[in-house]
């Protein structure tokens, strides 16, 4: 027969077992967004005050780590001018991080690739506002084709991802 300490010793024991593993299984399938070399990193994103997929974009940069600066501004065409973002490849908000500028909604997959590689370009930018990409609804619908470009308004095609 079982003591009422021993039942008591077995329910903690049980109930430490579950405790771990869960807390085993919640860090282990971690979102690539949350296991990457952009935590720690700083960044300033511009953005309209009206624009809801840019605040859900500065979530999904926090959740991945990044320490982001939120500036909003009435004047986005400012912005996109002031870093060299050509016509062609404008998304709704402008991001700063490192030496970079990420136009648009970006994976942060392809962020850490700029960073890591340090490619001698100004930026990158995925233009407009595609399905399923970081901060946008929907499913994602095919691939997203990213553009490096420089502040002369030269743009090469960068990462189809």
């Amino acid at each position: 027969m079982i003591k009422s300490y021993q039942k008591k010793y077995v329910i903690i024991c049980v109930l430490t077992f579950v405790v771990g593993f869960v807390l085993f299984i919640a860090t282990t399938n971690q979102s690539p967004s949350n296991n990457n070399l952009l935590a720690g990193k700083n960044a300033v994103v511009y953005r309209s005050v009206t624009c809801g997929c840019c605040a859900n974009f500065i979530k999904y940069l926090r959740k991945a780590g990044v320490q982001v600066e939120e500036k909003l501004t009435e004047n986005m065409a400012t912005i996109k001018q002031q870093f060299g973002v050509p016509d062609n490849l404008k998304s709704c908000h402008t991001t700063r991080i490192e030496n970079y500028t990420v136009e648009g909604h970006i994976p942060s997959e392809v962020i850490q690739k700029l960073l890591t590689e340090k490619p001698d370009i100004d930026g990158i930018a995925l233009p407009g506002m595609p399905s399923g990409s970081p901060g946008m609804p929907g499913g994602k619908i095919g691939t997203f084709d990213i553009s490096s470009f420089n502040a002369d308004g030269t743009s090469l095609p960068y990462l189809s991802f």
